[in-house]
């Protein structure tokens, strides 16, 4: 197993314990949840197969599921995330083979594109979230704040971890 690998798998399982224990507990406002273990889903390589991505996202949701009894909620919004997720990127880096790095971050994409795909990956996930617990349109307004700020508050996480895991190459003369 590379270096890359490892580390990614202790941060899955770290984001993973802090979903679950402390983060699920987490409502600013009443509206905004974070959910910060989808990280683990972003930084999967760029290299990774579609069957195992589409794994890796199943088993990731599935294992939040059976720790916060959503039934299976997290499951499906992590899978079709999974499925997105190469179509987001593409969006904002057209090449693949232009990447420095096969772990999307923002040392490999820049500040703005990685802060643009973190939004996007973080908007579709939150929207299937809330759509599937809400069952419903009945409160537009309150689906689309719950929508919004869980984006937002997200992707604030999404690029604390990654500005905290990734470590920056320094220019040197």
């Amino acid at each position: 197993m590379s270096k890359s690998a490892l580390q990614l798998f202790l941060i899955t399982v770290i984001l993973v314990l802090a979903q679950v224990i402390v983060f699920k507990n987490i409502c600013l406002f009443g509206i905004a949840v974070p959910f910060a273990f989808i990280y683990s889903l972003l930084r999967l390589p760029v290299t990774l197969s579609r069957e195992w991505l589409y794994t890796i996202g199943f088993a990731l949701g599935l294992t939040v599921d059976i720790f916060t009894d959503t039934c299976g909620m997290n499951a499906f919004a992590c899978t079709v995330s999974a499925a997105l997720r190469r179509p987001v990127l593409r969006l904002y880096f057209p090449r693949d083979d232009e990447l420095t790095d096969p772990y999307p971050c923002i040392s490999s994409l820049g500040l703005v594109t990685y802060a643009k795909y973190a939004l996007s990956m973080s908007l579709v996930y939150c929207a299937l979230i809330f759509i599937i617990e809400a069952f419903s349109f009945f409160n537009i307004l309150r689906l689309i704040l719950e929508i919004a700020g869980s984006t937002i508050l997200t992707t604030m996480f999404l690029i604390g971890i990654d500005s905290l895991t990734i470590r920056h190459r320094e220019k040197r003369l």
